[in-house]
């Protein structure tokens, strides 16, 4: 089959994404891949768990997801169990051989926005060469940027990540975060947060201001809507005053503001942070939150970030004094790990804490076989939900950090 040129083919696929409606991405793909020489191309997106990848719907599909139909009938592979899902885990290219009833190679090609996963691409084609490999990784690249724009905006694409309805609360958190994994090449920041469906006050942030990463983990008090308003709020508070070029201590002082004047009487815990990712000076403040973990050549550092911590935000009428700026400078290679108290206080059916040694352990467990911080993430938080038997009585949020400052 002749194909047309790399160049060509990404650029018209980009030309015709700009106005693209989310249900004609699996034709654009298609074609696209075809012209690049495959038999066949396919766009998987991993669903809100990061459980399954789930197969963009064909326009028929659509219409039928989007009238309130489920994704029962959209084909699903699963993460843990499948070289799709071997793709998507390790983010590396996996091939599959021609079996007899079949003469073709299949491909699954990690499709990755930046350096957050978003799924993997199916290519087909009578022989898989590096040549061919190589166009279809510029594809994938571009199908990823092309997901992630359409994705904030889409109903459908939506509909094609979630396995089932939202509550409130978690509709009004999920609006508010960044994607789950940023970074460039001297840091990267991963986050999960269960349950997906139903999280109540939970939420994180992290941004890039030129070479600072700015870092929030934060739990508000209950686990209704005024829980996740509260984190809502604080989450605008908090970007609110750094864009205006506040500092942390600022941060936590209109988020306290914030509280007492639009959600009072509720509380919330919080670590604030910011990271040069030039230096390695890590700043930071706790507000009555558990301390963050350091972790140096595969262990934990004990109480290396343990510090006296700040009263709980939204206390404002209790004459306060503004927390404590804490600094340190982490070496190249540190993980910072920051975490809620549903991680270390999720219990087992026979009362047993999942407790801060074996989150230690588990990280570090993953780290050294080698994981990348969202996939170590993405193992962790099973982790957590088989140890409480798939039901978390609170909220359980994790944000990874890793300064890489050497890394090419």
């Amino acid at each position: 089959m002749e194909s047309d040129t790399l160049g060509s083919v990404l650029a018209d696929v980009l030309a015709s994404s700009h106005r693209l409606a989310p249900h004609a991405i699996p034709d654009l793909v298609q074609d696209a891949g075809r012209r690049l020489g495959l038999s066949g191309a396919r766009a998987y997106v991993a669903d809100l768990q990061q459980r399954d990848l789930v197969a963009l719907p064909s326009p028929e599909q659509a219409r039928r997801l989007v009238a309130g139909g489920g994704i029962a009938d959209l084909e699903t592979l699963p993460v843990d169990n499948s070289l799709a899902g071997r793709a998507y885990r390790v983010e590396t290219v996996q091939l599959s051989r021609p079996d007899a009833d079949d003469s073709e190679w299949t491909g699954w090609v990690p499709v990755v926005d930046g350096i957050g996963r978003v799924g993997v691409l199916r290519v087909t084609a009578p022989e898989l060469d590096a040549s061919l490999l190589h166009r279809c990784e510029a594809l994938a690249d571009l199908v990823a940027m092309i997901l992630a724009a359409k994705q904030p905006y889409s109903d459908l694409l939506a509909r094609t990540l979630r396995t089932r309805p939202m509550s409130l609360q978690s509709e009004l958190l999920w609006a508010f975060l960044p994607p789950r994994t940023i970074g460039t090449a001297a840091v990267t920041s991963s986050a999960v947060l269960e349950p997906a469906y139903e999280v109540g006050g939970d939420a994180y942030d992290h941004s890039l201001a030129g070479e600072v990463l700015h870092l929030t983990l934060l739990d508000a008090m209950g686990h209704d809507l005024a829980s996740g308003g509260c984190s809502a709020a604080a989450l605008a508070a908090c970007r609110s005053t750094r864009r205006a070029g506040g500092r942390l201590d600022d941060i936590a002082v209109e988020i306290d503001r914030t509280l007492d004047r639009w959600i009072p009487e509720r509380l919330l815990t919080c670590v604030i942070a910011d990271l040069d990712t030039t230096t390695g000076r890590l700043d930071w403040i706790n507000c009555g939150h558990p301390p963050p973990l350091l972790i140096r050549d595969r262990r934990v550092v004990t109480g290396a970030l343990g510090r006296t911590p700040h009263p709980p935000l939204g206390l404002t009428g209790y004459d306060v004094p503004p927390p404590h700026v804490h600094s340190t400078h982490l070496q190249p290679g540190d993980r910072l790990l920051l975490f809620t108290d549903g991680v270390t206080d999720a219990r087992s059916a026979t009362g047993e804490l999942f407790g801060e040694q074996r989150l230690a352990d588990a990280v570090v467990r993953a780290l050294t076989d080698g994981l990348p911080a969202p996939e170590a993430l993405r193992r962790l938080i099973q982790q957590i939900l088989v140890h409480q038997d798939q039901r978390l009585n609170d909220d359980a949020t994790i944000l990874l950090t890793e300064w890489h400052p050497l890394r090419p």
